[in-house]
Formats: structure tokens, C-alpha cells, sequence
């Protein structure tokens, strides 16, 4: 039996057809300029560094998605609607885009070394929210299954046009996949942490590095990652109400959702 959405599921079901057609589109021509200068600019760089830089992406993220600080006090959110989630989504959104763009200012207005310090400041941030918005929608990110998932949002945020389809198509599907997985927290093993730490640096860099220069450092750095925020929340956000309604569409009735 179809179930019977309410007024804001059908408009957050368009929402999510939007959403969807904008991720499938090519890139325009300011993106495939910059990752044209990115990809030469990376084949400039020495193996070493890249080496170095994705250890470091690496070991922040499984860090965090295998450790318990990140992890919210208290269970996931049980009993509300979707609108109540996404009410809860934004207010949590528009806290950590504050903090992101507080943090951006300082390290940018402390020139090149401090600027480089808010690479894995940031990531953490960002990390954070997303563990705090899998709770919102009724998701326990004590389930290494859903720390998964937000590792795979996290790149849908910040890959490049060609690899949003598919990264999309895994979200979409995450119910499934997730069923496949084993119970023990050995998932990690096929990703792809080089390519991760590319696109993740091609999508941020021009942003991040404009934070660098003296004199604009600091207002550079708060737009960039309030803007780096808005993204992520985007993404975030999409992903959880498609998996919201994906549930609400296979339960019987509406008391069966989350």
C-alpha cells in the first residue's frame, strides 16, 4: 500500500528530486577549470607529500569514526516527524556553521602556519556535525555501519561532479549495502583514502588557500567555512531525509517510522 505523505514529505520528496538532477549534471566551467589547475598542480607535487597529507586525512577520520569521542550523549531521536527533524537540522547546522566561520577567522588572521592548522580543525568540525545530525534523524552512530554512511556523505559533500553519481547512488542505496555488511567494524577496507584526500583538497583548496594571504586572511577564512558548512549541511541534510522517507515509504504505516 503507498503511503500517505504528508504535505511537507511531498515538498521535501521535490526537494530531493532537485537535488538529485543538480548532482547528475556536468560540471561547469569554472569547476573543470579548477580541477584542471588542481590535477596539474597535484602532479607537481612530490609522493612523499601525498603520502603524508593522506595519512593524516586518514588517520583524523578513522580517528574519529572508530573512536567514541565524537559520538552524542543520550539515543538517537525517536517519535518525530520529519518536519520536527529537519527543524532540529538547521538549528544544529546554523550553530556549527557559527563555529566553523569563528575558527576560520582566527586561524586565517594568524597567517600561513596557523592557516594551516585549521585543515584538520575543520575536518573535525564537520565530522562532528555529522554524527550529531545522525542522531536527530534516529540514527546510533555507535553502529560503525552509520559512521560508514557518514564517511560516504562526507564525500558526496566534497567530490568533484564526476564523482557525485556514483557516491549518490551508494547513499540512495545505503539500506541495502549497510544489510550486506558484516557486524564487525571492518568496512574501511575498500576506501579509497588517496582519492578521498584529492577530492576532498581539490573542492576546498582555492577557498583555503585564498585564507593564506595576508591582509584578507581572516574574513577569507570565515567565509570559506561557513560556506564549507552550508555545503556539507546540504548534502547531510538530503541524505538523512531520503533515507527518512525511503523507511516511511516501506512501512505499512506511519507509527513504523522512525
Amino acid at each position: 500500500m503507498e503511503p500517505e505523505y504528508t504535505l511537507y514529505e511531498q515538498q521535501m520528496l521535490r526537494t530531493l528530486k532537485r537535488w538529485e538532477i543538480k548532482l547528475q549534471q556536468p560540471p561547469g566551467f569554472v569547476e573543470r577549470t579548477s580541477k584542471a589547475l588542481q590535477t596539474r598542480i597535484n602532479r607537481l607535487l612530490p609522493d612523499k607529500m601525498h603520502t603524508t597529507i593522506t595519512a593524516t586525512v586518514k588517520g583524523i577520520i578513522q580517528t574519529t569514526l572508530f573512536g567514541i569521542s565524537y559520538v552524542p550523549a543520550g539515543l538517537p531521536l525517536r517519535g518525530l516527524s520529519l518536519a520536527e527533524r529537519d527543524g532540529k537540522a538547521e538549528e544544529l547546522l546554523s550553530r556549527y556553521r557559527k563555529i566553523a566561520a569563528v575558527e576560520g577567522a582566527g586561524t586565517g588572521a594568524g597567517g600561513i602556519l596557523l592557516g594551516l592548522a585549521d585543515f584538520p580543525m575543520l575536518l573535525g568540525i564537520k565530522l562532528k556535525f555529522l554524527f550529531e545530525l545522525a542522531h536527530l534523524y534516529g540514527y546510533s552512530t555507535h553502529d560503525y555501519r552509520e559512521r560508514l554512511f557518514i564517511l560516504y556523505v562526507f564525500q558526496l559533500a566534497f567530490s568533484s561532479a564526476p564523482k557525485k553519481p556514483q557516491l549518490f547512488e551508494t547513499v540512495r542505496n545505503w539500506p541495502t549495502i549497510a544489510a550486506a555488511m558484516p557486524r564487525t567494524d571492518d568496512g574501511m577496507a575498500g576506501i579509497d583514502w588517496l582519492q578521498l584526500q584529492q577530492e576532498y583538497r581539490d573542492t576546498i583548496d582555492f577557498r583555503k588557500m585564498l585564507q593564506l594571504l595576508p591582509g584578507i586572511g581572516a574574513v577569507v577564512g570565515a567565509w570559506a567555512n561557513y560556506d564549507l558548512l552550508e555545503e556539507l549541511g546540504v548534502a547531510a541534510m538530503n541524505s538523512y531525509r531520503l533515507r527518512w522517507l525511503q523507511e516511511r515509504a516501506g512501512a505499512r504505516d506511519g507509527g513504523n517510522a522512525r
